[in-house]
């Protein structure tokens, strides 16, 4: 397998001087499953919006190859698709087929491309025949499906979600868990939801204040239930 994602000694503070990440050495390769699990201000988010620029700090990572920067911009957002955590904070347009269809748009492709990308996006989460549906009158969990195909609708190879299960129902959340295990993508899924991780994706990033202190196996990790403890998991 291909590495999609390097990071060599990153590091990362905000503006109050709080760190957020310090020194993190990963990579993670095409077709990989993987969580980013933590405790709250572990870094998970952090190190998520590393991956396509949204915040940059010290050190060096690289999507595909291609270093992270002010000038690679453009194309690292069309390999790296981010699913926010609040899926308000993505969808902005009057229907669901609007809001799918603006990054595709964005790209130059012509109606017919559009279209189709469309409806594969809505088709892979579950979501078809919805194209004219209002996004603000659905439910949080219809909103994170449609959040996930307008990213899908880029065709992305690599998915990056913030806590997509947070604040679901049971139904929902099963819903949203359907839909990750069936996607092709390579994932990074940053979640306080230990069961999705056991379920869904196969290796496991532990974070802490900061640094990764586990990186391995999903099973493997999460059988240490006094490891887990001792980082805030359980």
């Amino acid at each position: 397998m291909s590495c999609l994602v390097e990071i060599k000694n990153l590091s990362f503070s905000y503006q109050d001087g709080r760190t957020a990440l310090q020194e993190l050495d990963l990579s993670i390769c095409e077709g990989e499953k993987v969580g980013i699990v933590g405790s709250n201000g572990a870094g998970k988010s952090t190190l998520l919006l590393q991956l396509n620029g949204v915040l940059q700090g010290t050190g060096d990572v690289r999507i595909a190859g291609d270093q992270v920067c002010r000038q690679n911009l453009g194309r690292i957002r069309s390999l790296v698709g981010l699913v926010f955590q609040d899926p308000d904070d993505q969808l902005f347009s009057p229907t669901v087929f609007e809001d799918v269809a603006f990054g595709p748009l964005y790209m130059g492709l012509d109606e017919s491309a559009v279209s189709l990308r469309v409806r594969e996006a809505l088709e892979s989460v579950g979501m078809d025949g919805m194209e004219e549906r209002v996004p603000n009158r659905m439910s949080l969990g219809e909103k994170k499906l449609v959040a996930i195909a307008t990213v899908l609708a880029m065709r992305p190879r690599i998915l990056a979600l913030d806590e997509p299960t947070a604040a679901l129902d049971a139904r929902a959340r099963r819903t949203i868990l359907g839909v990750l295990k069936h996607l092709d993508e390579t994932l990074v899924v940053a979640t306080h939801d230990l069961s999705l991780v056991a379920e869904v994706l196969d290796r496991t990033i532990v974070m802490d204040r900061g640094e990764v202190v586990a990186d391995g196996p999903t099973a493997e990790i999460l059988r240490d239930e006094a490891f887990l403890a001792e980082h805030g998991l359980i």
